[in-house]
């Protein structure tokens, strides 16, 4: 079975070997002109990211810096704003839906390590493709790991760490992640704590 093959397929792998290196270089390359972009140069940005993602809907908006493997394995549906820094470690399919919103400083992560110092010692991983559903919002420095699905219109609060499913429609928080609520009629009616909507 070829490396591309094993990290399809959700197995551990080593990533040297099969042009994968150049793959890695050459994203590396389109990063570092899309974060020394000015931010007049909003066609360069637009233009770069185009050659980077695998796919791009309408209305992306991506604050430098971006930090990513590959590139091409990131799938972003439209309407799309992410804040400065964020990481995506795309060694397999990330898929983003529309109209999501990502906080700064948050890392997405198919990819992770044997626990056992045996098998990771040679720089053994492992990647299955994160999910991530429309109309979600995914606070500051949140970490989304391997494997994971976020439900349409979930939020994820800020710091939190995503270790399993999310599901649709609710507002989850913390390290692990959990599900703390529904999203409900209050929503509608307080945006942030007491303060209510006019």
């Amino acid at each position: 079975m070829t490396i591309r093959e094993k990290m399809k397929n959700g197995m551990l792998y080593t990533d040297m070997g099969e042009g994968l290196e150049e793959e890695r270089r050459r994203c590396k390359e389109l990063l570092y002109d899309y974060n020394l972009t000015r931010p007049s140069e909003e066609a360069k940005r637009k233009d770069l990211l185009k050659k980077l993602l695998g796919h791009m809907g309408e209305n992306t908006w991506i604050e430098p810096p971006l930090h990513m493997a590959y590139g091409t394995n990131v799938h972003i549906g439209h309407d799309f704003y992410a804040n400065f820094n964020l990481v995506i470690v795309d060694d397999v399919d990330v898929y983003i839906g529309d109209h999501v919103m990502i906080a700064p400083n948050v890392t997405i992560t198919p990819t992770g390590h044997p626990v056992d110092p045996e098998l990771r010692k040679l720089g053994t991983q492992f990647s299955i493709p994160v999910r991530i559903g429309n109309n979600v919002w995914i606070g500051s420095n949140a970490v989304i790991l391997p494997g994971v699905t976020i439900g349409d219109n979930s939020v994820i609060g800020a710091g939190s760490v995503v270790t399993h499913d999310i599901p649709a429609n609710v507002v989850a928080v913390g390290n692990p992640c959990r599900v703390l609520r529904e999203i409900n009629e209050h929503d509608k009616k307080y945006y942030y704590k007491n303060r209510m909507v006019e």
